[in-house]
Formats: structure tokens, sequence, C-alpha cells
């Protein structure tokens, strides 16, 4: 049978199983042990596949999946974020959209402590969308920054699906996580002139409001009390990686220890916090690992079918600059990310994207990190994108989704503007990388 064939049929199965509504770990499970019956038949042909799928989870580099939720549920149930908020509100000056500014940084610190994009955005919803509403601001200035920044937690580190799209792609997780870090700074800059202009322009979008006055000293305890041992967090997950004195799996370990250290010093590791933080850790890993079992699986069925290596072959071959095939794998994820879930689109697309971009002779983590971008920005793309549907859950009553879609729209394009820098400057990528590693690591 045709390559092409082939690669219509695995594809065609796993979307209508998707289509259909079954999750997406059975659905591309199902996709595998059918293929793998037709294309090798028998009994051990299901043996293989259980052994391939179980030792696709038994990975030690995947150990820091769970480490990095386990360390975002601990802050998260301990409430040590809404500490953090109240300080960095008191250092905020008098700016143009200044509680929409402040929800911009509360996200990027949030964002390097937790792994989520769900708890940055729910907590930043619960917490300055009441306040933004009190004080007249627009919808668009108020729920866009919030879904926006809520999603940084997928690009900057500790990012878990980083480390499923290393893993499905067989790339450098630490060089994933550092290569991140950059353009997650540069989002957080274009959203905060994106505001600075946008209310600059039409003042009434976020009205100015006398903020009270706070003594020198309450504002640097409350730096010193609050924000700095966050900071030790972010170094013990992210900076001993820069420096080499620990691997991800270690610093992840190093995360987890230094958040529940923190939460216990603020009086905040109850017996409760410990109960909800293990059961979420337990939940959200447990789904991540059985998504990742058919990813790796059904990548291992394209390349036994042939058909990734016939796409490989036809498209390399194609009359048109390699910029552009890389433009239009971009665009395609962009598609898929309007209708589907992140990891399901990394399921389908990695295993043919990456060893394209490296026959292409392209940086395989320089595309991760827009492939990063873009799944983040696929969390505001309507119609499913899952950020809306948080923002719908902590929104006032009488918000309908039209509001929420307007809201996220300016915040795709900046997203989009992000793409394009680092596509046409990948020293943005590689200046990181060069300099975290600097013996030709990269």
């Amino acid at each position: 049978m045709e390559w092409w064939i082939l690669l219509v049929i695995i594809f065609g199965a796993a979307l209508f199983l998707l289509g259909v509504g079954m999750p997406v770990a059975f659905a591309f499970i199902a996709v595998n042990m059918l293929g793998a019956f037709i294309l090798q038949g028998g009994d051990r042909a299901f043996h293989t596949l259980t052994l391939s799928m179980y030792s696709s989870v038994s990975t030690f580099t995947l150990l820091p999946v769970p480490l990095f939720v386990l360390m975002g549920e601990i802050l998260w149930h301990s409430r040590i974020g809404f500490r953090a908020i109240d300080v960095l509100d008191k250092n905020l000056g008098k700016v143009p959209g200044r509680l929409s500014i402040l929800t911009v940084l509360s996200g990027t610190v949030f964002a390097a402590l937790s792994g989520s994009t769900m708890a940055n955005t729910a907590l930043l919803g619960t917490m300055l969308l009441p306040e933004m509403d009190k004080r007249g601001y627009h919808r668009s200035m108020s729920m866009g920054p919030i879904m926006a920044s809520g999603g940084l937690a997928m690009i900057i580190p500790p990012s878990a699906l980083a480390v499923i799209l290393a893993t499905i792609g067989k790339l450098s997780i630490g060089k994933i996580l550092i290569a991140s870090v950059l353009p997650g700074i540069i989002l957080a800059v274009l959203y905060i002139g994106y505001i600075v202009i946008r209310c600059r322009m039409n003042p009434a979008m976020a009205p100015a409001y006398l903020a009270a006055r706070v003594p020198i000293l309450e504002r640097v305890v409350g730096l010193l009390v609050y924000i700095a041992p966050l900071g030790i967090i972010i170094f013990l997950v992210t900076g001993v990686i820069v420096i080499g004195v620990a691997t991800p799996t270690e610093a992840a370990a190093l995360g987890c220890l230094g958040s529940a250290l923190i939460a216990a010093a603020y009086g905040a590791l109850t017996w409760d916090v410990v109960k909800k933080a293990v059961t979420g850790t337990v939940y959200i890993s447990v789904m991540m690992l059985a998504i990742l079992v058919g990813a790796l699986g059904f990548s291992q069925l394209l390349a036994y079918s042939g058909a990734s290596r016939g796409l490989l072959e036809a498209v390399t071959n194609l009359p048109i600059a390699p910029i552009l095939l890389i433009v239009a794998m971009q665009l395609i994820v962009v598609v898929l990310g309007c209708f589907m879930e992140q990891i399901a689109i990394m399921m389908i697309t990695l295993p043919i994207f990456i060893p394209l971009v490296v026959k292409l002779g392209f940086d395989p983590i320089w595309f991760g990190v827009m492939m990063l971008i873009n799944l983040d920005m696929a969390l505001l793309t309507p119609p499913f994108g899952l950020l809306l549907f948080i923002m719908k859950g902590v929104a006032p009553p009488g918000t309908n989704m039209r509001q929420i879609y307007m809201a996220g729209l300016p915040f795709v394009v900046l997203d989009l503007i992000a793409i394009a820098l680092i596509l046409v400057f990948p020293e943005l990528v590689h200046g990181v990388l060069d300099w975290a590693y600097p013996k030709g690591g990269r």
C-alpha cells in the first residue's frame, strides 16, 4: 500500500475518534492497536506495542512533569500568589492601564512558579477581575491581559508541556526550557507595550485612579518577604540548569522542595494543602502521561508504516524555499489550535514536523520554541480555546462568550508577532542557548 494512503488512514482514524468525543489518550491508543494489528498482525504485535507503551513513560527524563505540576499545586493551594499580587500592586506607580499591567507582571511571575495555565488564569481572574470591573475597565483591558498572561505558564519554565513537547519530539528538555525564557519575557513586554499604547490612545479603556500611597519601608519589606523567596524558587528551577549544576529532573525536585519550604515558612503548608496538591498532581500527571503513551506509540506507527519517511521525502523535494515550509507548519498548528487540545496537536504534528525540520537544516529547538508560543496562542483562539472557558467561569455574571473572544483577539495578534520575530531573528533563541551552553552544546 502507498505511503500516502496509509498516512491518510492513520490520521483520518485519529481525527475521527477525536471528533466523536473519545478522550485523547484512548483515541491514539486505539489507533495504535489497530495499526499494529493490521501492519504486524497477531498477538506479537500487541505484545510489542505494550512493551513500547510501558517504556515510553518509564523513563527518568519524564520525572520533571509530575514534579513541576506538584510545585505549582503547592504554590496554588497555599495561596502564596495572592500575597505576591498585593506586593506588586503597592510597588507599581501611576501608569496607563495600571491594573492590566499588574496582571501581566503577576502572570509572568506566576508562570515562572507554576506550569499550569489554568491555575494561573484562574488565580489572576479571581484576584484582579473584580477590582478591574469595579474601576470601570473595558473587558478587553481586563479579561484579555488575564488570559494572555495566564497562558505564559506554557512557555516560561517550569512548563510541563515543554517537557512533553521535548519528549515527543526527542529534543533536549533542558535546552527547550532554557530557550523559552527570553521568548516568554518578549511576550510579556509586547503585552505591556500594547496595554500602555492602547490606554494612552483611549484612556476610557482603563480609567485612571489615585492609588493609595505606600511608605517606602513597607514596599521594601513586602518585596523582601513575599517576592524575594519566589525568586529563590525561580533560581532553583531555571538558574541551576543555566549554571550547569543540575539536570531538569534535579531542578524540578529542587523547585518542589523550595516551594514546600517557603509555604511552610509562611505557615501555609497545612495537611489540607498537601492533600489537595498531591491529589491534583496525580490527576494532572496521569492525564498527561496517558496521553504521552499514545503519542509515542503513534509516532512509532507512522515510522513503521513508512508514512513519515514518504512524507519527509515528498516535502523536501518540493521546489519552494525551506523557510516557507517552516511557515506552513506553523500555520497548520494555528488552524489545529482552533479545534484541538495542545497535547493532541503535538502528538499529530511533531512526529512529522521535527524530522522534517532537521532534514531542512533548521534547529529543532528553535522550531520547538515557536511551536510552544503557537500552542499558547491556541488557548485563546475561538471557538475552543481552553482559557476562554476558564475566563467564562470566573467572569462577572452577564459576560458572554463573544466578549471573551474579542478580549483575547488582540493578544492572539501579539503572539503571532512574537512567532514572526523568532522566525526572522533566530538569535532570540540561539543567543540564550549559546550563553547557557557555551561549549557547543547547541
